[in-house]
């Protein structure tokens, strides 16, 4: 609607006091419907400039806030076969309260991607599915300025891979993942009670015994192609036929 004196002094997207009871109808909602989660946003630690990416990244801060879960009937998202196997995209949506988010998260100081809003890239702890969304894309104006306001965050997240990111926030199901899923032998250091790493004469790290190669020398894919190599007539990568095709 554009502008007209007769209605609301001419501002016809709603007055404050308006703007102000839809927010905290829209509060009360998401403490109400809504699940306790973590928000843990992503440090950026040697970001590559060129590439737009960090695999130093960690999360070493948590937030709880409440969030409303759009998918009533369950997970989006399809699982899909692939030559690395079964990939299970499970897709979720998160409602936040702009307000809430600001006061649980801006406010505090912490080391943040965006200032602004939540980043894509930041993540979410489901606790009670024990799980870990990764934030994708962050829809700021849906709803469109309900009374000239923005009031929520939809995050669009789906599961996240892990990938020797440091997770060390507290939040104890969170931190398990990096505590199970870690094969990076300097993380299982001794060291001293000041903090330093315990090392021998020649300058290496003693290695703690929970440290285990079992996770770093599984099957590879590998082995799988020497199995089938071994089989007659089923890879040929002879001079003749150097693609592999048979006949």
């Amino acid at each position: 609607m554009s502008t007209n004196f007769y209605f609301q002094s001419g501002n016809t997207s709603g007055t404050t006091s308006e703007q102000r009871l839809i927010e905290d109808l829209i509060v009360e909602s998401l403490k109400i419907y809504g699940h306790d989660l973590n928000y843990m946003p992503r440090t950026l630690v040697n970001e590559d400039k060129i590439f737009d990416e960090d695999t130093l990244s960690k999360f070493t801060q948590s937030y709880p806030l409440e969030m409303y879960l759009e998918n009533v009937n369950g997970y989006d998202g399809d699982d899909l076969f692939t030559k690395f196997g079964i990939e299970i995209r499970d897709q979720a949506t998160f409602v936040v309260s702009k307000r809430r988010w600001e006061e649980m998260v801006f406010t505090s100081g912490g080391d943040f991607q965006l200032d602004t809003r939540p980043a894509e890239g930041d993540l979410l702890y489901f606790g009670k599915t024990r799980s870990i969304f990764e934030i994708k894309q962050v829809q700021f104006a849906d709803p469109f300025y309900q009374a000239g306001k923005l009031y929520v965050y939809k995050l669009v997240c789906e599961l996240f891979e892990y990938s020797t990111e440091i997770i060390q926030t507290g939040v104890e199901g969170a931190d398990r993942v990096y505590e199970e899923e870690n094969i990076d032998l300097l993380v299982h250091q001794i060291l001293l009670e000041d903090g330093n790493v315990l090392l021998l004469e020649d300058g290496s790290s003693l290695i703690n015994e929970t440290y285990s190669e079992d996770t770093t020398t599984g099957r590879t894919d590998a082995g799988d192609f020497q199995d089938f190599n071994d089989v007659e007539d089923i890879l040929d990568f002879s001079e003749i036929n150097p693609f592999g095709e048979i006949g």
